[in-house]
């Protein structure tokens, strides 16, 4: 490809078995207002008819979009598939769209915007707009923003000690996000998330993040995050998976911290609390959980007594 025609922003899209809404996912790409961009999809061996769709659209746009896949057609997992994306990304920005996301048409302008305000960022997330009504109009839709003051830059580690996990505060979603090519040059997703584990796979990313890069977080919502029941996330709650795939997360967090011997001790202290119901139950119920079922129902007593 000429030179003169390299990208700014590589946008990686991994998919399987997205034959519903990938379309839908390439189109608001296609859509954009800024339109300096490549879109690599990336075909985890999806076995439906997502890579046929893949395909019309990279005869139709032969510049901008790029089709990859594994060696025969192997599934190998999101992190493996988003590395491999990567890998092949020419843009000096990379953004990453889940295959059953939507951006708004001027989701790509408003975050280069912002790092041309803010150059000493090197990630960009922005909120993200929970998106129930693409099932119909009775479900409605939910912004959510991520869980730190919004519209100002955070440098390492604070974001870890206000975001889930380790904090309360909510995490941003990886179709929300946009991160200097640079950054990858430390910076991969962690290939040991894979199967029902790969629902803590952003979480991975982020902790690295966190602990070393300058993130600036908007307030603006330009993606839209769909929500179903069919989901990774939704199956691993529903089949009671949660908490054996939290535990494997913290362990993972645990030995990668190792790399950080002079860490903010208060990160120590919050994975410690993490790991505690999983290490010494006993010891969670007594410290956390019945002082606070306790201070709850004494909550609904003096509302009772004040209402009555």
């Amino acid at each position: 490809m000429d030179a003169s025609k390299t990208p700014m922003v590589s946008v990686i899209t991994c998919f399987y078995k997205e034959e519903k809404f990938l379309e839908e996912t390439i189109q608001s790409v296609v859509s954009q207002s800024y339109t300096h961009w490549e879109l690599i999809l990336v075909d985890d061996g999806s076995p439906d008819s997502s890579p046929d769709i893949a395909l019309r659209y990279v005869k139709a746009y032969p510049d901008k979009i790029i089709y990859l896949q594994h060696k025969n057609h192997a599934n190998k997992g999101v992190c493996k598939s988003r590395n491999l994306g990567i890998a092949h990304a020419r843009g000096e920005y990379i953004a990453y769209l889940d295959a059953d996301d939507v951006w708004l048409a001027n989701k790509l302008e408003n975050q280069l915007t912002l790092f041309d305000k803010h150059p000493q960022a090197t990630v960009l997330m922005e909120a993200s707009l929970y998106w129930y009504s693409w099932q119909g109009n009775n479900h409605q839709d939910v912004v959510i923003e991520i869980g730190a003051a919004q519209n100002q830059l955070y440098i390492p580690p604070t974001l870890m000690l206000q975001l889930y996990p380790l904090g309360p505060g909510a995490a941003p979603c990886p179709s929300g996000m946009m991160v200097r090519r640079n950054v990858h040059d430390h910076i991969l997703f962690v290939e040991d998330f894979i199967g029902d584990t790969a629902v803590y796979e952003d979480q991975a990313f982020l902790a690295q993040i966190y602990l070393n890069e300058n993130v600036y977080i908007s307030s603006a919502h330009n993606n839209l995050y769909r929500q179903r029941p069919a989901s990774q996330v939704f199956n691993v709650h529903q089949d009671g998976r949660y908490h054996s795939v939290r535990q494997y997360y913290l362990e993972w967090l645990k030995r990668y911290l190792d790399q950080y011997p002079e860490r903010d001790k208060r990160i120590d202290k919050l994975l410690k609390k993490a790991l505690m119901p999983y290490y010494y139950p006993f010891t969670f119920a007594v410290l956390y959980t019945l002082p606070s079922k306790i201070k709850n129902k004494v909550r609904r007593v003096m509302k009772r007594v004040l209402n009555s």
